[in-house]
């Protein structure tokens, strides 16, 4: 490459960082909780991307807390030690047997490959699941289902006792009963629950489609909750869309300030998110 090619490249990178200045002032101190699931789990390549981007988020003074899913580890593990699943209305039941296999691996295999891919970036990740320190505590979803857990109650101080030391908490979805039973969560539902807990300033949902779309197919960019119940009672969101709205609602009305879904796969989604004028994918705002 041409030096004065070079220079012009270095030019536009320039012109970025100057026009993200108003949105790193934004966000410093802010947190930021990031649901991380699909595609960007998958390749050792995207999640290398991923990690620097939470370590960046760390060096400009957000606060980030990454929680996980693991949904296709889990079936993967599952089939090789030839533990069969029930399932009640489209729904796994999780009993003992398959509990210890879902702790094994979001706890262990999952929560620390993200761990070490943060650390590897220059981070100080800490790996953790909802039975830490209190942090969920949960009640039976659905008693049909065996050990599925809904939040119940959030003790976040082991998060903000990170934060005061530069710790970017990797969180699995795992939660404590009432009775020492160990619960399995929803990705999303824990990190709404989370997200509620800290009274985040933003909840990301990375998933694997570019935002809630409307009747006519095309991303809708920022939306309040009132336009989301009513895209739901029309019918044009549906599907697996309605957990992530869903979660999306509740968080907001845990004191959440804006949630948005994000297609995970797009390079630097969450930077793209955080520190543009555009933003990316729908955002999500009370009223």
């Amino acid at each position: 490459m041409r030096k004065q090619d070079m220079n012009r490249d270095w030019t536009a990178t320039a012109g970025t960082l100057s026009r993200a200045l108003p949105y790193l002032q934004r966000y410093d101190g802010a947190t930021v909780v990031i649901k991380l699931g699909g595609h960007a789990m998958g390749s050792d390549e995207t999640m290398e991307e991923f990690a620097r981007d939470v370590v960046l988020l760390r060096q400009v003074g957000v606060n980030p807390v990454v929680v996980h899913g693991g949904g296709p580890m889990i079936n993967a593990m599952l089939e090789r030690l030839s533990i069969r699943s029930e399932f009640v209305n489209g729904k796994r039941v999780t009993d003992a047997a398959t509990m210890e296999v879902v702790e094994m691996v979001l706890s262990g295999l999952v929560n620390k490959r993200i761990v070490q891919a943060i650390n590897a970036q220059g981070g100080r990740a800490v790996g953790l699941s909802g039975k830490d320190a209190n942090l969920i505590t949960c009640d039976p979803a659905d008693p049909a289902l065996g050990l599925v857990g809904e939040p119940a109650a959030l003790d976040t101080h082991v998060l903000t006792a990170l934060f005061d030391n530069d710790i970017i908490p990797v969180i699995a979805p795992l939660g404590a009963g009432r009775n020492g039973e160990t619960f399995n969560i929803n990705g999303d539902t824990a990190a709404g629950a989370v997200a509620a807990g800290l009274k985040a300033d933003r909840l990301l949902l990375l998933t694997d489609v570019s935002g809630v779309k409307d009747a006519d197919g095309a991303v809708l960019t920022e939306m309040t909750a009132q336009q989301i119940r009513d895209l739901t009672r029309d019918g044009v969101i549906a599907g697996g869309m309605i957990p992530k709205t869903e979660t999306a609602l509740t968080a907001l009305e845990g004191g959440v300030r804006g949630v948005t879904i994000i297609d995970g796969r797009a390079p630097n989604a969450v930077l793209l998110e955080l520190f543009t004028e555009h933003g990316a994918g729908s955002l999500i705002r009370p009223g």
